[in-house]
C-alpha cells in the first residue's frame, strides 16, 4: 500500500474500508416542502429576489417600459384603496420627470415590508428605490401576487375576492358563444 494513501480521499475505496467513513445519506425533503404554498419556518422573507424579474416577465416588461403604471397598481393595493392607481402613478410620473420618484416610492416599499414583516433587504428602502427603481417596483408587484393579491385588478376587486373566501368563480360563458 502506498504510504500517502490516507491523505488522498478521492482514492478511498467504497464501503468505508481503511478508516474512511461514508458520508451520511442526504436527508429527505419533507413532503409539505414540495407542495405549493409551503410556508418557510423562521423570520418572514421576500418570496422573490430583487433581481428576480424574469419570474414574471409580463410585469417586468410593463415596469421597464412604464414604471408609473406598475407603481400605481402597487400603491393602490398597499394603501388598501386610499391611494388610487391613477393618482399614485401620476405622482410617480411627475416626480420621475424631475428625477426624484424614489423619494415617494420608497415609502410604499416600507409600508409593504410593514404589512408582511419583511426584512429591509438588501439595503435601506430608499437606496433600493434610488439605485434599482424598476427592480424594486417589480419585486413589490411579485410579492403582492405571491401573497394572493393581484395589483392589476385593483383594490376593490381584491377586497371582494378576499371576502368571497379566496378564488372567485370562473365567468359564465353562454353556450355557443365560442366555436
Amino acid at each position: 500500500m502506498h504510504p500517502n494513501y490516507n491523505s488522498h480521499p478521492k482514492q478511498a475505496p467504497q464501503g468505508g474500508a481503511y478508516g474512511y467513513q461514508q458520508a451520511a445519506p442526504p436527508q429527505a425533503v419533507p413532503p409539505q416542502a414540495a407542495t405549493y404554498g409551503y410556508q418557510q419556518q423562521g423570520p418572514p422573507q421576500w418570496t422573490t429576489g430583487l433581481c428576480g424579474c424574469f419570474e414574471d416577465p409580463g410585469s417586468c416588461m410593463m415596469t421597464c417600459c412604464c414604471p408609473c403604471i406598475t407603481f400605481g397598481q402597487n400603491a393602490e393595493i398597499i394603501d388598501k384603496g386610499t391611494t388610487s392607481c391613477a393618482f399614485g402613478g401620476l405622482i410617480y410620473f411627475a416626480l420621475a420627470y424631475v428625477g426624484c420618484a424614489c423619494l415617494y416610492s420608497f415609502s410604499f416599499r416600507s409600508k409593504l415590508r410593514g404589512l408582511y414583516a419583511l426584512p429591509e433587504d438588501p439595503c435601506a428602502d430608499c437606496c433600493v428605490h434610488c439605485l434599482l427603481p424598476c427592480c424594486a417596483i417589480s419585486q413589490e408587484y411579485r410579492e403582492l401576487k405571491n401573497r394572493g393579491l393581484d395589483p392589476s385588478m385593483g383594490w376593490i376587486a381584491n377586497a371582494q375576492k378576499m371576502n368571497q373566501g379566496g378564488n372567485p368563480a370562473p365567468p359564465y360563458v353562454t353556450p355557443g358563444m365560442y366555436r
